[in-house]
């Protein structure tokens, strides 16, 4: 399903049919908010190009509208909040109406109740944080010593502003205007080229503009109760969200924003979209399509959307285009992710294995563990990958971490307020996930009469280090002493001696939601990943190629996805942040001339250009091969749920259980030893031959709400948005 202006630039183009047709090209009709929306009045050939008359909830409204084919495109604003009824009317008394529905500019469109409490910008003018945009000017100096854009007063301009040509031959100075403002209650930027004292409009853009949007995205995982600061659009590389890897210069990195920009492309990017911000793909997705919306409304109309963005920017973009398939035509992920919720399992693996190995009072009688033993348990190259993850990532599903916009007295402590905000990715998504059902509640739940989120993680069965076991890495007293003892996380991610079970219909709703990434929509999305080796800084890069087996599993080809390979930390190659984006503007831009009948799915992977396929870089910005690097340069490392026999599609939260039997094992338990593993497996041992319990494909476009604004929680399909009635 292609949302807003996507539908015309990929899909069959508009205009075909002898009837009036309503179209809105900023949004899906029933999505739209802020009061406006940009539609396509198509007339039927007989009209002469009359101009219809419009009305809106039956009062004649005069928007200015522009010739554009077979019809003509205007901004329409007055919309009310709820349901609109918009009519266009020949001169024959032939027309056609059309429902739409206007949300608030504060949200939410599709995402179910907000999060409470929360702490608006100072200056808001609601409790929804609505506040006037404000624009500032940056340029690009002529001088070279300036690297970044620098301020620029349009009443006072500096003599040395540089020039550029945008892919449409305009050459105009290098001046950028940046847009601040607030939707769904929190902060949006857009920047793009702009003549100071010149007008511009949805309808008559300035000529630079190329009509196509790049969204950036910020790094990690957590949550925040309050606005935050939307990533940068004047600068931007995905290293830079990350701190600089070791023996990178500064001056090496490509800025993928100033080249964009310089090309003539809008540059956007939403608070929300920061997964260290907001670590929830349907509130994500909510806020880059309103800010999306918002750029066509004011702008112009798009081609097509490209996101990019490393580490917690790759999971949004690529849980946002299988969840929400349409916002984004291409992705460019960086040391990525293919989501947050299948990654939890190697998070919450490593903080256990940690809690086991690094404490050997907890090892049993005759017990010895060799630090060298801890990796191949582990499935990486060096135990500092689990230290890495385990604090980089982990607290972020801990509901006692310190979350913003929350103080101390308001979070949540199971003992001294146990009725406060916790601050926990689960807890944060319960439109999602909903609330445990009533037969798990703990005392603190039944005391409160409600239960908190569901989490879909879960390690009944999982043998931990299996294959470490099997290739004589660790002795079987060790494999039998680690998984007695590995034990699991209660509602509070507080040690247990049982291993966590995942809730349900929590589980299942991850999948369906998208949480877990099924990859099953996510053939209509163009991708390129830059990839680079990750000696343990917990940003691994078998990632990618998870991302691939999923893609294959799901869709039969992976051929919609290409991997950049180079010998730098993590990213790949200094200036794939630029490399990728020109090869993606390429790739995309033969879709849209591709006007064949064929599925988008198709079009896609017919053309792909010759060069977007999977390479291998120097590093410094020069293409070796085509294909993958040789092997080492990039090293694919495991997890320790690989290690324990999953696949390296690595989304199978829960497994279905197989019987515990001596003869599946090569190793020599003791009659001792062998009890023990019968007391920890009672009901058998991980089959990850077989798919995950209440393992499904992601549904796309669902939302979380009913017509009244009632959480509807895990979600149900949108169905198909309004279409015009002609009369």
């Amino acid at each position: 399903m292609l949302v807003g202006s996507a539908a015309a630039a990929l899909a069959i183009p508009a205009g075909a049919g002898a009837a009036t047709k309503i179209t809105v090209l900023s949004n899906r009709a029933d999505l739209v908010s802020g009061k406006s929306a940009l539609v396509r009045i198509h007339v039927p050939a007989r009209s002469g190009g009359s101009e219809p008359a419009l009305r809106l909830n039956g009062a004649s409204i005069h928007p200015r509208l522009q010739r554009s084919g077979g019809g003509f495109i205007g901004l329409v604003k007055g919309l009310h909040r709820g349901r609109n009824e918009l009519t266009a009317t020949l001169p024959d008394g032939s027309g056609a109406s059309l429902r739409v529905i206007d949300h608030p500019n504060g949200g939410p469109v599709f995402s179910g109740p907000q999060l409470q409490p929360w702490t608006c910008e100072d200056g808001a003018r609601n409790a929804k944080c609505d506040k006037r945009p404000t624009f500032s000017y940056l340029y690009k100096s002529t001088d070279s010593n300036k690297k970044d854009l620098q301020p620029y007063d349009p009443a006072n301009p500096p003599g040395d502003v540089a020039t550029t040509t945008t892919e449409n031959g305009k050459t105009v100075p290098f001046i950028v205007r940046l847009e601040t403002g607030y939707e769904n209650r929190d902060q949006y930027k857009i920047a793009t080229l702009f003549e100071p004292g010149k007008p511009w409009s949805a309808l008559h853009p300035q000529p630079q503009f190329n009509h196509k949007l790049l969204v950036t995205h910020g790094a990690s995982c957590d949550i925040d109760y309050e606005v935050g600061n939307a990533p940068s659009v004047t600068k931007f590389n995905p290293a830079d969200l990350l701190g600089l890897p070791v023996g990178i210069p500064t001056g090496a990195l490509a800025d993928g924003a100033q080249y964009a920009l310089g090309k003539g492309f809008v540059v956007m990017s939403t608070a929300l979209d920061n997964s260290g911000h907001n670590c929830n793909v349907v509130t994500q997705a909510e806020s880059v399509l309103s800010a999306k919306e918002h750029v066509i409304e004011r702008y112009g109309r798009l081609k097509f959307t490209i996101g990019t963005g490393c580490s917690g920017g790759s999971l949004a973009q690529q849980w946002i285009a299988n969840a929400y398939p349409g916002i984004y035509q291409g992705i460019l992920p960086t040391c990525s992710f293919p989501d947050a919720w299948s990654s939890a399992t190697q998070v919450m693996d490593y903080h256990l294995l940690r809690t086991y190995l690094e404490d050997p009072s907890r090892w049993g009688s005759g017990i010895a563990w060799s630090p060298t033993q801890f990796a191949p348990v582990e499935g990486s190259v060096a135990h500092v990958n689990a230290i890495a993850s385990d604090l980089g990532f982990f607290d972020a599903i801990v509901p006692t971490h310190n979350c913003g916009g929350i103080s101390d007295a308001q979070r949540y402590d199971p003992q001294y307020n146990p009725d406060g905000v916790r601050c926990s990715i689960a807890d944060a998504a319960i439109n999602i996930f909903g609330p445990q059902p009533k037969k798990r509640w703990g005392p603190i739940e039944r005391s409160l009469g409600r239960g908190f989120a569901g989490v879909g993680v879960d390690n009944v069965g999982v043998q931990y280090g299996l294959e470490a076991l099997r290739n004589l890495q660790i002795t079987p007293a060790q494999f039998v002493d680690l998984n007695a003892k590995i034990g699991g996380l209660s509602i509070d991610i507080q040690p247990t001696k049982k291993r966590i079970q995942a809730d349900r219909p929590a589980l299942r709703r991850a999948y369906r939601s998208g949480m877990i990434n099924e990859a099953n929509n996510l053939d209509r999305t163009a991708i390129i990943d830059c990839r680079g080796p990750d000696p343990g800084a917990a940003h691994d890069s078998y990632r990618a190629f998870a991302m691939r087996d999923r893609l294959d599993r799901e869709n039969g080809t992976h051929a919609n996805q290409s991997i950049w390979e180079g010998p730098t930390l993590i990213i790949g190659d200094t200036k794939c942040n630029q490399t990728s984006l020109a090869a993606m503007n390429d790739w995309l831009a033969a879709v849209r001339r591709d006007h064949s009948s064929r599925p988008l799915a198709a079009k896609i992977i017919a053309d792909k250009p010759a060069d977007a396929g999977d390479q291998c870089w120097s590093g410094i910005g020069v293409r070796l091969t085509s294909g993958l690097c040789p092997p080492g340069i990039v090293p694919v490392y495991g997890t320790p749920r690989t290690v324990a026999g999953d696949a390296l599609t690595t989304d199978t939260n829960k497994c279905q259980l197989k019987p515990l039997r001596r003869s599946d094992y090569t190793a020599t338990f003791s009659d001792a030893e062998w009890a023990t593993l019968q007391a920890t497996f009672p009901k058998g041992v991980c089959d990850f031959s077989k798919p995950g319990v209440d393992q499904r494909p992601t549904v796309p476009w669902q939302t979380y709400q009913d017509a009244h604004g009632q959480v509807i929680y895990g979600g149900e399909p949108m169905g198909r948005p309004p279409h015009s009635k002609p009369f």
